[in-house]
């Protein structure tokens, strides 16, 4: 089965990889730029091009991923053909291609991609969705040869699924960053936070997220947290721990 990708970012130079070492061909990688298009089809011995209109049209399978600004303007750009166009969107309706293709549907990966970090797809959860039962099944079986977790799912609530990714990744991401920062001015090294966040994040494998929470924010101590704020100078970074803290002690105290 011949693939297509339209894109070459982090999300797709995994995908394109993972599907490349299984019984598919990526014959065509699409970039805006020669170089990022190169540099995934090197790796998935592919032909590469920054010219949305010279995309190959005798494919079987388009992979879109794109940013999500962009995806609209590359699908009105791309050239007439028969195969199964997919997005790889969080927050996007498959009827995005209405008017576009006949074909079409989602490959969504619910996951956080880097790059030069390896990841065993076949834990990554898969949700997929489609335009019709033929091309769900079809989009079913390839998915089902990286992955063991694939589910169908609608784009109204894969918008909520999107969401919860960002408060439980890019979120929480970010207040690593921020604990990064401080601990850095304080001359204390960032991997003292490295046993707690794993921990953190073990527990809720067995227990539920509320269940595990701690801290002076689930019983609301308010010398605690009047002590750290006046600790904290960033006015911003202020007024984020004091309302994280106040949603804590209301979501668990209900």
């Amino acid at each position: 089965m011949n693939i297509v990708f339209i894109g070459a970012g982090k999300l797709a130079t995994h995908l394109a990889t993972e599907l490349a070492k299984h019984s598919f061909t990526i014959q065509q990688v699409y970039s805006r730029t020669d170089h990022s298009a190169q540099e995934l089809a090197q790796k998935v011995n592919a032909k590469a091009t920054s010219n949305i209109k010279a995309v190959d049209t005798n494919a079987d399978i388009y992979i879109f991923s794109v940013k999500d600004s962009a995806l609209l303007s590359v699908i009105t750009e791309m050239p007439s053909n028969n195969g199964l166009w997919l997005h790889t969107a969080g927050s996007i309706s498959l009827d995005i291609f209405k008017g576009y293709s006949i074909r079409y549907g989602v490959l969504y990966p619910f996951q956080t991609f880097s790059d030069n970090r390896d990841l065993n797809f076949r834990k990554i959860p898969i949700f997929i969705e489609a335009s019709n039962k033929t091309d769900l099944d079809l989009l079913q079986s390839i998915c089902l040869q990286i992955s063991d977790k694939v589910r169908t799912l609608s784009s109204e609530k894969r918008q909520y699924l999107h969401v919860t990714g960002v408060f439980a990744c890019n979120f929480v991401n970010h207040m690593y960053t921020i604990s990064q920062h401080i601990l850095e001015e304080e001359g204390i090294p960032f991997e003292s936070l490295l046993p707690l966040i794993d921990e953190t994040a073990s527990k809720v494998h067995t227990l539920l997220p509320q269940e595990a929470q701690t801290g002076p924010a689930i019983r609301y101590d308010e010398n605690v947290i009047q002590k750290h704020i006046d600790l904290i100078e960033d006015p911003d970074l202020k007024e984020i721990y004091a309302l994280i803290s106040k949603n804590i002690h209301k979501t668990n105290k209900s």
